[in-house]
């Protein structure tokens, strides 16, 4: 299986730049797995396809301000760090931007406060370990200076807006960890949320840190060559035995995004039973993949050729997606991050 089968053309301008207000203003495309149907609706009429009995499960994780600027203390040039993963004690795996020009050893100063960042390790490309100095502060270089990290395609001449700091982020995000982020869940409001709960649809929560795998394209030709980043997630006890308890009950587990999508798939049994646990997965779901748990997908439109596309493609198949996506396209959708939705049912 070839990663450009999974290629589409996507327009330059159906790239949504900014978010609609209000969040629950976007279009949702419904799309029925087993009949060949497609309608268009808002995304506030998603009630009408939640039934009494149903269970939506959110990822609750929050951006973190991954992105950080600050010179190098010897000569003063600038440097960008893009947080990836936090070791623990001040060390994080990170991005480097002039990645190729930085060594092991550099010293990184960040206004506003005297917080050292030295790279400590340097992999090949632009890759690295950086050491936060004093360790137990590390999350002030965060707070004081860090950005929101948008997505590359999502364009800001003078970088985030205090809006996107705030719409780059679920109603719902409580668990900071993502540097990008669970994109379906951007359209929810809480009256929406309220509505939904009032029809009977039970509302559970669970946690998937999601990282910048989310940007890219897979490198290798070959789907089955390719690996993603591990993400951290955690499933709480009580939000397993409500997900089992649905499920034994004939409920629909309606999945919002592919970050929830791969928690629960990492954590249910072949009988489709789900264990509370936390830990790292990377989980790599792609057309072939038999889905143990989810019976309904919400999602925005992705990138041609990534992981998520993938995923979607796995779970309603390849030919139709691309289909819903061409009809998506004629109909002007707005695609990626800060787009519109696709309920598949």
């Amino acid at each position: 299986m070839r990663r450009d089968d999974f290629d589409y053309y996507l327009p330059g301008e159906l790239i949504a730049q900014r978010p609609l207000m209000p969040r629950d203003s976007s279009r949702l495309l419904i799309l029925h797995r087993h009949r060949k149907q497609i309608e268009h609706k808002k995304f506030h009429q998603i009630t009408e396809f939640l039934k009494k009995g149903d269970l939506l499960v959110l990822n609750n994780t929050r951006v973190i301000p991954a992105r950080l600027k600050g010179r190098k203390n010897q000569t003063g040039g600038k440097v960008e760090i893009f947080l990836l993963k936090n070791k623990g004690r001040g060390i994080w795996e990170c991005l480097l931007k002039p990645g190729r020009r930085i060594k092991e050893g550099t010293q990184i100063l960040f206004p506003q406060t005297e917080i050292i960042g030295e790279i400590v390790n340097k992999r090949q490309g632009i890759g690295a370990t950086v050491k936060f100095t004093p360790p137990e502060k590390a999350e002030e270089v965060l707070t004081k200076v860090g950005e929101i990290p948008l997505p590359p395609y999502i364009k800001r001449k003078r970088g985030p807006t205090p809006q996107d700091r705030e719409r780059y982020q679920t109603i719902y995000a409580s668990k900071d960890g993502a540097v990008a982020a669970p994109t379906a869940g951007l359209h929810f409001t809480s009256s929406l949320l309220e509505r939904i709960k009032n029809k009977g649809v039970g509302i559970v929560e669970v946690t998937l840190h999601t990282g910048w795998a989310s940007f890219k394209s897979l490198p290798e030709r070959e789907v089955e060559d390719n690996s993603i980043p591990e993400e951290y997630f955690i499933i709480r006890k009580d939000a397993a035995t409500v997900i089992n308890q649905v499920k034994q009950r004939g409920g629909k587990i309606v999945t919002v995004g592919t970050t929830t999508t791969r928690v629960l798939e990492t954590q249910a049994n072949q009988s489709g039973k789900v264990s509370p646990g936390q830990g790292w997965t990377n989980l790599f779901i792609y057309p072939a993949y038999e889905f143990k748990l989810t019976e309904a997908l919400l999602t925005n439109f992705h990138m041609p050729e990534s992981s998520l596309i993938l995923l979607v493609s796995a779970f309603v198949g390849k030919e139709r997606l691309l289909s819903a996506y061409k009809e998506a396209i004629r109909q002007k959708y707005r695609f990626l991050s800060f787009g519109d939705a696709m309920l598949i049912i």
